[in-house]
C-alpha cells in the first residue's frame, strides 16, 4: 500500500495549499476517487465547494472539463452532437466536456432532470451513447458536483436514483476565526489555485485503484459492513434504506481508506469513519420522522451503535 499511500499525500498537501483547515473532506474526496466512484459536494455558497473540485482536478495530470450548469442547458452541451459538414456531406460527432477524465459539474441543481439524466450512464457505465453510438470514456473517469441546499428557486433536486451513482457527499462547512483568517492574508495578492501544479499523474490513480482492490476484507467485516447496510432497510425512521450499491460503495471506499492509512486490510474502523459520505444521501426517512426533525445523520449514528462491531476483527487504536 505504499504506493497508494504516497500519491494520497500528495495530492492532499497540494491540495491544501488552496483548502484551509478541511483536512478530513480532503481525504474522504481522494479515497473516492481512489475507489472510482463519484463525488457531490452539497453545502452553503461560499465555502470553496468549486475550489476543492478545482484543486484535486488541478493536482492530477488528467483532462479536466468544467459545466456551469442552467436551466437551459441541453444534454448535448454535455454528451455531445453530431454536426453536418456540408464538405462531406456527413454528420460528424463532436465530443462534450464529459469526454474528459475528471468532469465538473458545478451547481447541478439547477440542470433540468432531462440535463442532469446525461450523466447517468456516463456515471455508472463510464461510456456514453449519442446517436446509436456508444463511446467509450478514458480512465480514470471521475465525476465531482456542486450543489446549494439552500436556494431552492429555480432549481432541480436530483432524484434518488442519481443521488445513488454519487460514492460520497461530502459538506465543507464554515472555516474557524483562525482559518478564516489565514485564509484571507493567503489571498491577499492573487488565488493560490492560478499557481497549483499537478503532483500525480493519471497513470498514479489508475495503479492507485487497481491497488486498493487488493485490499483484504475478512469476513467478518464483509458481514459487519452487510449487517449496516440490512439494518438500515428496517430501522423505523427510514422510508427506504441503503442499496446493494451502498453496500459496495461502503465496502469500496473502506477498502480505500484503509490503503490511504498504509493498511493491507480494512478494519471496522474505516468502515465506521465511510458510513456518512456513504450512507448520508442514501438513506431516505419517513415524513412523520422529519417532523420530527430527525435527521439522517442521527439514524446513522444509531446504526453504528446498534451493529455490533465483529469481535476478533483487527481495530485500530
Amino acid at each position: 500500500m505504499a504506493e497508494v499511500t504516497a500519491v494520497g499525500k500528495r495530492i492532499l498537501g497540494n491540495v491544501e495549499k488552496v483548502i484551509i483547515g478541511k483536512r478530513s473532506e480532503i481525504v474522504l474526496a481522494v479515497v473516492a476517487y481512489f475507489s472510482e466512484g463519484h463525488i457531490l459536494l452539497e453545502d452553503v455558497p461560499g465555502v470553496a465547494k468549486t475550489m476543492l473540485a478545482r484543486a484535486l482536478a488541478s493536482s492530477v495530470g488528467a483532462v479536466f472539463k468544467r459545466v456551469q450548469c442552467t436551466p437551459d442547458l441541453l444534454p448535448t452541451d454535455i454528451t455531445g452532437a453530431s454536426i453536418f459538414n456540408p464538405k462531406t456531406t456527413e454528420f460528424v460527432f463532436r465530443p462534450g466536456p464529459i469526454f474528459s477524465q475528471i468532469f465538473l459539474a458545478d451547481e447541478i441543481n439547477r440542470a433540468t432532470p432531462r440535463t442532469q439524466a446525461a450523466l447517468l450512464e456516463a456515471m455508472a457505465e463510464r461510456r456514453v451513447s449519442v446517436d446509436g453510438t456508444t463511446y467509450d470514456l478514458r480512465p480514470p473517469f471521475l465525476v465531482i458536483a456542486t450543489q446549494n441546499p439552500v436556494d431552492h428557486e429555480g432549481t432541480f433536486p436530483l432524484p434518488e436514483a442519481q443521488l445513488d451513482r454519487f460514492l460520497v457527499r461530502l459538506s465543507l462547512g464554515y472555516p474557524s476565526a483562525e482559518e478564516e483568517a489565514a485564509m484571507l492574508s493567503r489571498l491577499q495578492f492573487r488565488h493560490p489555485i492560478d499557481d497549483l501544479q499537478a503532483v500525480v499523474t493519471a497513470e498514479d490513480i489508475l495503479r492507485c485503484q487497481q491497488e486498493v482492490r487488493t485490499v483484504r476484507v475478512e469476513e467478518k467485516v464483509n458481514r459487519y459492513i452487510v449487517e449496516l447496510i440490512r439494518q438500515s432497510r428496517e430501522h423505523p425512521d427510514v422510508l427506504l434504506g441503503g442499496s446493494p450499491r451502498a453496500s459496495l460503495a461502503l465496502y469500496r471506499s473502506s477498502q480505500a481508506m484503509a490503503a490511504i492509512r498504509g493498511q493491507g486490510y480494512v478494519t471496522p474502523d474505516e468502515v465506521k469513519r465511510m458510513a456518512h459520505a456513504v450512507l448520508g444521501h442514501r438513506l431516505i426517512l419517513r415524513p412523520e420522522s422529519r417532523l420530527r426533525k430527525v435527521t439522517t445523520r442521527q439514524v446513522i449514528e444509531e446504526l453504528l451503535e446498534m451493529v455490533a462491531v465483529p469481535t476478533g476483527a483487527r481495530v485500530l487504536a
